[in-house]
């Protein structure tokens, strides 16, 4: 007696089909993700560099819908926005120079000094700053550094006193809250430097600085580069820190929020101010290979 094996169903020979046609299976998979970002962040981007074209009717505040270059001839002309905008930008390079100053000597020893069973522990105690809400460690800064706060009481014996709220304050601010961002891709790219690079530098006799600058250095530049996409980009888009520890002090994100509700178009204009930098950042991130490490 001889039985027959049953037909295959349509979703055994669609599985087949997936099996041998990986590049499909691949499409399949990233067809949601990529139509998401597709819809909900280009889609938005584009309606945002659309809209900047209107005007707003000065009389009702109304968006009329006629195109004109009005909103990026009053940026370009304005001196404010001018000197807004390079605030801003110089923001972003202090806070991401600051991150990479605090952040190398902290991965190098997560990294290549700590016994390796405690490693893990401190990836995560670098990790743990990031679970608290960002408006309870910025108003938590804000207490450190208010007239009488803890900073001015630990400065005094010293004869110094805190920043109080202003620029100086909004960079340390941001610095503490990106810092993370910067520590990991450091640590990763210190964990995978090849230890036989450096015994081979001080068989060569190169001291410390000379093995930094040879060795270290060249190897984890692109992880430097992938973290400060990350803290110039969060930093130059930032509104609240500044808005918190501040004081008088305005930065694009300011001006963005404040123009959301009395001049739309002219606020979609200054949106684009910083897409377009971070575009340009990201084109001169990419020549050090560091998007390849994010």
């Amino acid at each position: 007696m001889t039985t027959t094996a049953p037909a295959a169903g349509p979703v055994r020979r669609l599985a087949g089909t997936l099996h041998r046609r990986p590049r499909l299976q691949l499409s399949l998979l990233l067809s949601a993700p990529l139509a998401w970002l597709a819809v909900a962040y280009l889609g938005s981007l584009t309606v945002l560099f659309l809209s900047a074209f209107w005007t707003t009717d000065s009389f009702t505040s109304n968006v009329v819908k006629i195109w004109n270059t009005d909103n990026f001839t009053v940026l370009f002309t304005t001196g404010v926005y001018r000197q807004v905008a390079l605030r801003s930008i110089g923001v972003a390079l202090a806070v991401t120079a600051l991150c990479v100053l605090i952040a190398f000597p902290i991965a190098f020893y997560t990294a290549r000094v700590a016994n390796p069973k405690w490693r893990p522990l401190l990836v995560v105690a670098i990790l743990t700053p990031l679970w608290a809400s960002y408006l309870v460690k910025a108003y938590a800064w804000r207490l450190i550094l208010a007239q009488g706060g803890l900073l001015d009481w630990a400065l005094k014996p010293l004869g110094l006193e805190g920043p109080g709220y202003g620029l100086t304050a909004t960079v340390l601010v941001l610095t503490y809250l990106w810092l993370p961002y910067m520590i990991l891709p450091i640590h990763a790219g210190l964990e995978q430097l090849p230890a036989s690079l450096l015994d081979a530098s001080a068989d060569l006799g190169a001291r410390t600085g000379r093995t930094f600058r040879s060795v270290v250095l060249p190897m984890i530049l692109p992880s430097i580069a992938a973290g400060s996409v990350f803290t110039f980009s969060l930093s130059l888009g930032d509104y609240i820190a500044v808005q918190i520890v501040g004081g008088k002090t305005q930065l694009i994100g300011n001006l963005i929020y404040s123009n959301i509700t009395l001049d739309l178009p002219l606020a979609a204009a200054l949106g684009t101010v910083p897409v377009v930098i971070i575009v340009l950042y990201l084109l001169a991130v990419r020549r050090t290979g560091a998007l390849s490490s994010l």
